[in-house]
């Protein structure tokens, strides 16, 4: 069922939309709602204690932050809330989960990650290689951008422990088919961990139904502050090392995979997340339980964004002097409206700093990807163009980013390609 979305009203929750800048750099961080900086004033002020005690204030904040679990749960459709664990980011909850699967893990064992990942899912598996474990890298074809599930099984064998993949790259922006790469993996008795930071602000998250062990993304690249979560199947969890304080046990989940306490009110803001999606929901015709609301809001965000990912694409398409990295379409949407690009004999950097004066965000560089701007030839520009739109984008913000693309570069590009077809 298509649902339209309800753009006023979207536009709305964001108070940053306000100020005249178009913000195409969501990818990097996303706008924050209005009701998530409410819960965090609403914790701050009414509930700002130490979870544990038996005064009345205490038990609020402890159940102030057993609702960001449910809520979290609610958000990628867990099993149960305990299998929710929060963290300052994605980077720092990855390299924790290594550090707690040190005692799986043996001289030989083998870990494949991919040259297409965000370094946070690469970095803290290389590190592994002091203990003797092996890390292979699972190909990125140049010609497609494409991870082809044809070259991962070649490299499964009996000793591989773990595959560590992207949802979306956050310079291809082509949705990865998890739950196939999932399938495969635990045919041959591995798990697979997946970095889902580009993938969680712009579509529907199932964890049960790609059937993934570890699932991990920021908040602040979707719609709330800078925290994130990890999701993990509970008896997973149990198994995994403890990185608190030698009297919390490995029954201790998920309090022991998080070190210091989690940040209450930052957790509490994903309550005000999923609120929005629910309203978003209902405003877009969804009805049902909270899970099936967030299925409605979602379905209407694709829409939108389809929108938008289209505009672009055939703009740069229409450019005999752009090189588009990954898909130059959205072939039944599985493209994320994340678009990275280069501009023959043009830096890049030079681009996005004279896009500054028209109000427009956007960013420049290899994103922290760096393996795979290395791989598809990126350094020669200073990295790519990136314009990371997300569903409160409009497509007259689009036309404004074509219309100043025109002014900076030229149309002789545009000129050139159209005149040709």
């Amino acid at each position: 069922m298509q649902r339209q979305l309800d753009i006023d009203f979207v536009r709305s929750q964001f108070p940053g939309l306000e100020h005249g800048w178009v913000f195409f750099d969501n990818a990097g961080g996303s706008q924050i709602l209005k009701r998530a900086v409410e819960r965090i004033s609403t914790f701050l002020y009414d509930k700002n204690v130490q979870i544990g005690g038996s005064y009345e204030v205490s038990q609020q904040a402890a159940k102030a932050l057993m609702e960001s679990r449910v809520a979290a749960m609610h958000l990628v459709n867990a099993s149960r809330p305990e299998e929710i664990v929060f963290g300052g980011s994605t980077t720092v909850l990855l390299q924790n989960l290594a550090r707690s699967m040190r005692s799986q893990l043996s001289a030989g064992d083998e870990i494949i990650v991919t040259i297409s990942d965000h370094e946070s899912n690469i970095g803290p598996w290389d590190g592994l290689r002091d203990m003797g474990v092996v890390v292979k890298f699972w190909p990125l074809d140049k010609t497609t951008y494409e991870l082809d599930v044809a070259d991962l099984k070649p490299l499964l064998t009996a000793r591989t422990k773990l595959v560590c993949v992207t949802h979306v790259s956050n310079i291809l922006g082509a949705i990865n088919p998890i739950a196939e790469i999932a399938a495969l993996t635990h045919a041959h008795g591995a798990r697979i961990c997946v970095d889902a930071v580009a993938y969680a602000p712009h579509r529907a998250v199932d964890v049960r139904a790609m059937d993934v062990d570890y699932y991990v993304f920021s908040f602040y690249k979707t719609y709330g502050p800078h925290y994130a979560m990890m999701y993990g199947k509970y008896d997973h969890l149990l198994e995994l090392d403890p990185l608190y304080h030698f009297f919390y046990g490995r029954d201790k989940v998920p309090g022991k995979l998080e070190p210091g306490n989690p940040n209450y009110e930052l957790a509490y803001a994903v309550t005000g997340i999923v609120d929005y999606l629910c309203e978003l929901g209902r405003k877009s015709g969804g009805t049902g339980s909270e899970r099936e609301l967030i299925l409605a809001a979602f379905d209407a965000i694709t829409m939108q964004e389809n929108a938008l990912t289209d505009r672009l694409l055939s703009y740069l398409r229409s450019r005999n002097d752009c090189r588009i990295i990954g898909e130059t379409a959205n072939r039944n949407g599985r493209r994320i409206p994340t678009i990275s690009f280069v501009f023959e004999g043009r830096n890049s950097e030079d681009i996005c700093k004279a896009m500054d004066a028209y109000k427009i965000a956007i960013r420049f560089g290899d994103f922290h990807a760096r393996r795979l701007g290395d791989h598809v030839g990126l350094p020669q520009y200073n990295g790519a163009v990136r314009v990371s739109m997300v569903h409160y984008n409009t497509l007259g913000e689009v036309d404004r980013l074509i219309a100043a693309l025109d002014e900076i570069l030229g149309s002789d590009g545009a000129d050139q390609k159209r005149g040709a077809a």
